[in-house]
């Protein structure tokens, strides 16, 4: 087995994907089958600077090259071969946020994430103009801020795109980006591919109005879907990857992906009526769709799968974070008490505890708003808390109220989804940090979205096995094979997957316990006056 995998990486029949994401930076290689054959990562965080969300573009690099370097290891470790070159390459990183450069490709003002909600007053006229939802993180949304701010830098605009597009352009010198990202910038015309021209057209007008002169169409990348050539890796893209030196340029590259396009294709949910949760530092749920719908929703983006599909989008900004530090505090404490712990021991032990807590989590309520929340209408967020006297205080019920906690912000947007609009769904993929420890985030989404939920192994690798793939069917696919096809018949063949229907106790628990959550609310904003 690792004969034939050395075989591959030296002869080439291999695929590397790179991801940017919240936490950490991934690197991928996969065989011939599409199975993983080497791993590398690299742990970063965002910086809260003058009150923006932001990395720097020094971290982005330095990241890269560890997660690039860390792979090498890897594949010598295991495979005893030297990682000199790859058949196809892909990078995908976090959507949205703003990255403005000027002619001289200098970055004219720090990266502004996805996590930023700064934007209200722009995406509040956006979304009225244009008669769609224009989220906060949406690039487009941060122009027009800077624009209605009268930001200097707005007059010296060379070109914008996402993290993805800016890794990719340095890579490859092209400014492209896939179609899926590139619908979490400005809203695309799916009958055409590209973006909206009246949008952009009146984007124009509103910008002129606010006394900047712009092209908007100008600025943004040009678009590329799923399968489409994007460059080669040049000799500067191969020395920022591997300063070594090892690594060949003139590698083929797919489209750059967002997260959002890498986690549906890691699923195998690019189909209509198919849908998948991510859940890391954000949560989001995409849906494909089958028909549009019936009107805007703010609690609803409308993007598209790498191929172009149409797709409803449930973005929450806070995901995992919240969980994420208590499970570090109760690491410390045991810690304190002698023992030595396994952090993912401790987050296996905590989450498996939940499944015993009370289904409604006994009068306790928590809000995971480290950053602001745009679907519940929160500019900022205050993790928070509360119980009433008599709850139920254990840690199985303290567990399932975070838990619950986590999810609740996509149930509120789901119900707009399944509830208001009525789009069905045949099956929801979840995959993310959140699902590791089995059969328990897995359960507690099926009751929040009252619908089925399944996981599987492959899709343990994340957006960078996801990416990897698209690198791959960009270079292997057959002659008008769509997206679908090749994940159906050449990805997922044979895949196992774990299934958890929704229990009627979780639902109906789910149930109170959203109700509850809805009407405390009010203690979250107070909170974010007051603290």
């Amino acid at each position: 087995m690792t004969t034939d995998a050395g075989e591959a990486i030296t002869g080439g029949r291999t695929a590397l994907g790179i991801e940017l994401g919240s936490t950490r930076i991934k690197a991928v290689l996969i065989g011939p089958d599409h199975a993983p054959l080497a791993v590398g990562s690299h742990d970063w965080e965002n910086q809260f600077v003058e009150r923006r969300w932001t990395y720097s573009l020094e971290a982005v690099w330095s990241g890269v090259q560890q997660s690039f370097a860390a792979l090498t290891d890897d594949v010598r470790q295991r495979h005893g071969v030297e990682l000199a070159g790859v058949g196809a390459l892909g990078v995908s990183a976090m959507m949205h946020g703003y990255l403005a450069f000027d002619v001289d490709g200098e970055l004219l003002t720090p990266f502004r994430t996805w996590r930023n909600t700064n934007t209200g007053r722009s995406a509040e006229r956006l979304s009225a103009e244009f008669g769609v939802n224009i989220p906060h993180r949406w690039s487009v949304a941060h122009l027009y801020q800077a624009v209605l701010d009268r930001e200097e830098h707005v007059g010296r605009l060379d070109h914008l795109t996402t993290l993805a597009g800016y890794v990719h352009r340095q890579l490859t010198g092209e400014k492209v980006l896939g179609i899926g990202d590139a619908s979490g910038m400005f809203p695309i015309d799916v009958g055409t591919g590209g973006y909206s021209a009246p949008m952009l057209a009146r984007f124009d007008q509103l910008a002129a109005e606010a006394g900047a002169e712009l092209t908007l169409a100008d600025l943004l990348p040009r678009i590329a879907p799923a399968g489409q050539p994007a460059g080669q890796l040049t000799e500067a893209g191969a020395q920022l990857l591997d300063p070594t030196g090892r690594l060949r340029p003139g590698i083929p590259l797919c489209p750059p992906e967002g997260d959002a396009g890498t986690g549906m294709v890691a699923t195998n949910s690019v189909a209509p009526r198919t849908g998948n949760v991510s859940a890391g530092t954000s949560i989001f749920a995409m849906v494909v769709l089958e028909r549009e719908l019936t009107r805007a929703h703010r609690e609803l983006d409308l993007v598209t799968t790498p191929a172009g599909d149409p797709v409803a989008m449930v973005h929450c900004n806070n995901g995992a974070s919240e969980l994420n530090a208590w499970a570090g505090l109760f690491t410390e404490f045991a810690r304190a008490m002698g023992a030595e712990v396994d952090p993912s021991k401790v987050f296996e032990t905590l989450f498996t505890a939940a499944l015993d807590g009370a289904s409604d989590c006994g009068g306790m309520l928590a809000y995971n708003y480290l950053s602001g929340e745009p679907i519940t209408d929160l500019e900022e967020g205050r993790p928070l808390f509360v119980r009433s006297p008599d709850s139920r205080f254990d840690l199985a019920t303290f567990m399932r109220t975070h838990l619950f906690a986590s999810l609740a912000t996509l149930r509120i947007g789901m119900d707009v989804l399944q509830k208001t609009e009525g789009v069905r769904l045949d099956r929801m993929f979840a995959h993310g940090g959140l699902f590791r420890t089995k059969g328990v985030a897995q359960r507690f989404l099926a009751a929040a979205i009252d619908t089925p939920v399944s996981v599987g192994d492959v899709a343990a690798e994340g957006g960078a096995w996801g990416i990897a793939v698209l690198a791959a069917f960009a270079t292997g696919r057959s002659p008008g094979q769509d997206l679908a096809d090749y994940l159906d018949t050449a990805v997922f063949t044979g895949t196992g997957l774990q299934t958890a229907a929704p229990e009627p106790a979780d639902v109906a628990g789910f149930d109170a316990f959203v109700q509850r959550y809805v009407a405390g609310l009010t203690v979250e904003r107070a909170a974010v006056t007051c603290v």
